[in-house]
């Protein structure tokens, strides 16, 4: 059995077009080291999973849930998609050791990177959409997470600056931040990027990391450092 024909098992799906999977599992620096154009690489199927994952997950928490207020269901969404869970989840499936990677990435131990395995989890979920159609994909899903769901709430999201930064503007302006990709430095194998978090047409914090969830996670969390320092300030100017 072929190392596709075996990963097919493991998802219960049987793929029309195997290519996809293949294109999910190909990392940019892999692409990049063959020459081959940018578009060969996961990072398209990667961006259509993070949102049909996104959907998904919203669906079966409200279903779930049925009496929880949109607040805590924000908190058990981002415990359960956060990059250490896809991560974990991709181990499951054994995606590690079927990525296409570049030498150099693959000898700095890429394959245990969870921002790569992550990044590789939700590839095969928007490859999935493609190939199968949106309720494959949410079959496929509830497989993956079905164990997961009852348990969200106790996973700890005190670290997620996105969800808290999110909450306080969903709160008191009922929008959300938005997270652009300025910069990106470094060889292939070990990028640095740079986000900039920008609300209502101005930039509230910027961040760097390793992946573009990583530099996320930094911006939000100066972006909550700095907000914190205004709150304070204002409310010394309010018992001066």
């Amino acid at each position: 059995m072929s190392d596709l024909e075996a990963l097919q098992k493991k998802l219960g799906v049987r793929f029309k077009n195997i290519e996809l999977l293949q294109l999910a599992l190909s990392h940019t620096s892999y692409i990049h080291e063959q020459k081959l154009p940018l578009e060969k690489s996961n990072e398209r199927l990667e961006f259509l999973g993070d949102a049909v994952l996104g959907l998904c997950m919203a669906e079966m928490l409200v279903k779930s849930f049925p009496d929880e207020p949109e607040g805590i269901l924000s908190k058990r969404r981002a415990a359960l998609v956060n990059q250490k869970q896809l991560a974990r989840l991709s181990k499951s499936l054994g995606l590690g050791p079927l990525l296409q990677l570049g030498k150099g990435e693959d000898k700095t131990g890429g394959r245990e990177k969870e921002s790569l395995l992550g990044d590789a989890f939700e590839a095969i979920v928007g490859a999935i959409y493609l190939d199968q159609g949106l309720s494959v994909a949410q079959d496929y899903l509830k497989r993956m997470f079905i164990e997961l769901i009852p348990v969200s709430k106790k996973v700890e999201t005190s670290q997620d600056y996105k969800t808290r930064l999110q909450e306080y503007h969903q709160r008191k302006f009922k929008r959300s931040p938005r997270y652009i990709v300025i910069k990106e430095t470094g060889p292939d194998h070990s990028k640095v990027f740079e986000v900039r978090i920008d609300f209502a047409g101005k930039p509230i914090g910027t961040g760097k990391g390793k992946s573009k969830r990583e530099a996320e996670q930094d911006a939000a969390k100066k972006a909550l450092q700095s907000l914190e320092k205004h709150m304070d300030k204002q409310k010394g100017n309010s018992t001066s």
